[in-house]
């Protein structure tokens, strides 16, 4: 109700003939526009004091809070787990495996399926970046090979959570097995943002897949694919990979 007459109220007085609508409008614009005054003298340490709070905060808590918590959900973590902005969820009976110096958004999820007849299995490399708002749904197996990078709002789709069959969705049944399949990615992969790779997928070494493609069947080593569904665009030649190593 409160909400409901505050907007009478703006409506009335943007639309209102009365003599006293239209000054009082221009008024509380006024106000809504104040600003203090913030030389920049002023304003720049402040930012500066404000974005050291922050970063220092978000470190104590990466360091003495995430970190710690999200170990102690992983079947084996290397040395040099980064985790930034959070701690990922995990869901479902996956075991995850870890190598050494890899980068973990804290805004992503990790989902194993709940009817597998084994528990899924997650092994991520060394040296692999797991972008923002990334998801990784295991249905039986999902390897990241070493060096790959996974850029934000990728999805690793091994199983999809529901059946075919209206039916059964209706009725809450998980998905059949045959909708299920494991996703590899080998060494040196990178996938753009907003990458789907579906369940049954290989990438092969070195291979890039471009933003927002729906990879659907295996890719070859060392290609430049996209679309959706994903083909191939191009072989990646030694000029590509010494320029990447650059980069």
């Amino acid at each position: 109700m409160p909400a409901l007459s505050l907007n009478h109220t703006k409506q009335w007085l943007k639309q209102s003939q009365h003599p006293a609508a239209q000054p009082l409008f221009r008024i509380l614009k006024a106000i809504r526009r104040f600003e203090l005054p913030t030389p920049r003298l002023l304003a720049a340490p402040l930012y500066s004091g404000y974005c050291l709070l922050r970063d220092s905060g978000a470190s104590l808590t990466r360091l003495f809070l995430w970190t710690p918590l999200v170990k102690g959900r992983l079947q084996h973590v290397g040395q040099g787990l980064y985790l930034y902005g959070g701690l990922p969820y995990i869901a479902g009976p996956v075991q995850i495996h870890i190598g050494n110096d890899c980068r973990l958004s804290g805004h992503s999820t990790i989902t194993g399926r709940s009817s597998a007849k084994q528990a899924p299995q997650l092994r991520v490399g060394d040296n692999v970046d797991i972008g923002w708002m990334t998801t990784i749904a295991v249905g039986n197996r999902v390897v990241i090979g070493n060096n790959t990078r996974i850029a934000g709002r990728a999805l690793l789709a091994g199983y999809p959570g529901h059946p075919l069959n209206a039916e059964a969705r209706a009725a809450g049944l998980p998905e059949l097995d045959e909708q299920v399949g494991d996703i590899v990615l080998e060494e040196d992969v990178w996938l753009a943002t907003g990458v789907s790779v579906m369940a049954g997928v290989r990438i092969g070494k070195g291979s890039i897949v471009a933003a927002g493609s729906v990879v659907t069947h295996n890719l070859p080593a060392g290609v430049l694919a996209g679309g959706i569904p994903a083909k191939v665009i191009r072989h990646l030649d030694t000029t590509d990979k010494q320029g990447a190593n650059h980069a």
